[in-house]
């Protein structure tokens, strides 16, 4: 808790303000009202509701703005709150190191394992799967949180005892300037392929707010790269900090030897320091083994046992990443979070190498995202499964047919597919097919719990749906 004039000099309030919000919805007693600017909505204009509430004071841009409580003028209230929420909860981010992760695919993947090999004890992980260490677990809307909130669970990580937070750092989150008040202590490049481009336009710019993770690192800092990414020379050009790559070349700093994919487990050979080390990881598929590469050298570079983390390295688990359900069927079923193409292409790729029969994939796409990435998606699915199932995932204002019909488009073979918009009936669909050997793959959401639709989230899961599918089969069957 602080007062007004604590955080802002040479303002004669000396209101209590007991937290920061920016949506009047949230706002509780003792609230400072942040009025930014939404991506569809000004928020001086719920400053009534804000009030209702009980915000005790406002920060606002606008200068004509009359209110029955205290404000403060800022020229730029996005900008400015950042900042202020690092003033308001004293800085957590410069008492932790900071990690963070950035890339198109594997960021919760990366930050997750960089979390568990360093011990939840000691390092918060923040990002798709939600906001937890050993002392607390909570869900978060988006990967990268609005700064109220962000450094809110940063105090939270630090009065829990972490020495360490590991999250994913999204380009969206440096596109609305929420992370423009923090150094970071190590970076770390996924992959970047083009992804995105309904928030960021052109690839260029998406791929400058990536860079912008490197160019905030400290200069004592570590920019941890994949040098095997296309783009590597253009993010190496924005590094601050000291940059290492990892890679299969021998001039990386953690070099990726050898691997070997199998169904269950992946056996790994690395060299880093001139000293070479066998990995087996309880992760799946080429993908992972770049994203285990990233994580172990984070952890290295730490100060962390290479045989403490051999250890850890086989029992890792990653909520929604190629989950594998324990149906008891002679037939597979796989829950994912692979949601641009590139992902889904490596998920496949991965399938390939498996003693499978056929793959049979449900997939949909996000309302008011990229519209243009649609048939690409589709295309991809129908070139690298047997069959898809297009549906719904998100699709928020748009109506989930046409979404699947735009997937669709530039297929073929119209044998290779079918559409069922509600997605336990495709996910039941997919199910009821399935034949010895065959491996189902449900993708796009993940361990998520909530499908948004036109009028607001409601209960889903894809996991649930799938298991139930299968009983519902087992018994129809008996």
């Amino acid at each position: 808790m602080k007062k007004l004039n604590e955080l802002y000099e040479n303002i004669p309030y000396d209101t209590e303000i007991k937290g920061i919000k920016i949506n009047s919805k949230e706002v509780e007693s003792g609230d400072l009202f942040v009025c930014t600017m939404g991506v569809t909505a000004d928020r001086h204009n719920f400053i009534d509701d804000a009030v209702s509430h009980g915000a005790s004071a406002l920060v606002v841009s606008r200068k004509d703005i009359k209110t029955s409580i205290p404000s403060v003028y800022v020229e730029n209230t996005n900008k400015e709150l950042p900042f202020l929420c690092s003033k308001f909860y004293d800085h957590p981010e410069d008492k932790m190191t900071m990690i963070g992760v950035t890339g198109t695919d594997g960021k919760t993947t990366t930050s997750t394992v960089i979390h568990t090999l360093m011990g939840n004890d000691i390092c918060g992980y923040l990002g798709s799967n939600g906001a937890n260490c050993s002392k607390f677990n909570e869900e978060t809307q988006n990967s990268t949180p609005d700064a109220d909130k962000l450094y809110k669970i940063f105090k939270k990580f630090l009065d829990a005892g972490c020495k360490y937070v590991s999250f994913e750092a999204s380009s969206e989150a440096f596109y609305r300037g929420r992370l423009n008040a923090m150094k970071f202590d190590i970076s770390v490049l996924t992959n970047i392929t083009e992804d995105h481009l309904n928030v960021h336009k052109t690839l260029d710019n998406y791929i400058e707010c990536k860079c912008k993770l490197f160019s905030n690192t400290k200069k004592d800092g570590l920019c941890i790269l994949n040098h095997d990414d296309e783009h590597f020379e253009r993010v190496k050009r924005s590094c601050n900090g000291k940059v290492l790559t990892y890679g299969k070349g021998i001039d990386n700093d953690l070099q990726i030897i050898s691997y070997v994919l199998k169904p269950r487990f992946t056996k790994i050979k690395i060299k880093y320091k001139n000293k070479e080390y066998d990995i087996e990881s309880s992760l799946l598929g080429e993908y992972n083994v770049y994203n285990l590469a990233a994580a172990l050298l984070v952890c290295l570079e730490l100060g962390c046992n290479i045989k403490d983390l051999q250890k850890k390295t086989q029992k890792l688990e990653v909520d929604g990443r190629f989950k594998i359900l324990n149906t008891e069927t002679p037939y597979t079923v796989v829950v994912d979070y692979a949601h641009t193409t590139n992902a889904v292409k490596s998920v496949l790729d991965f399938v390939h190498t498996l003693d499978v029969n056929r793959s049979i994939v449900v997939i949909g796409s996000a309302g008011g995202r990229e519209k243009e990435k649609r048939p690409l998606m589709g295309k991809t699915v129908a070139d690298n499964a047997n069959y898809a199932i297009f549906t719904a995932d998100d699709p928020r204002d748009e109506d989930p047919e046409v979404i699947a019909k735009e997937m669709a488009s530039e297929i073929k073979d119209k044998e290779s597919y079918e559409i069922e918009v509600d997605r336990k009936k495709a996910v039941r669909r997919a199910i009821d097919m399935a034949k010895p050997k065959d491996i189902v793959l449900i993708l796009g959401k993940g361990c998520e719990t909530s499908q948004k639709l036109k009028d607001g989230p409601v209960y889903y899961s894809d996991t649930e749906s799938a298991y139930e599918a299968v009983e519902i089969r087992k018994l129809r069957e008996k």
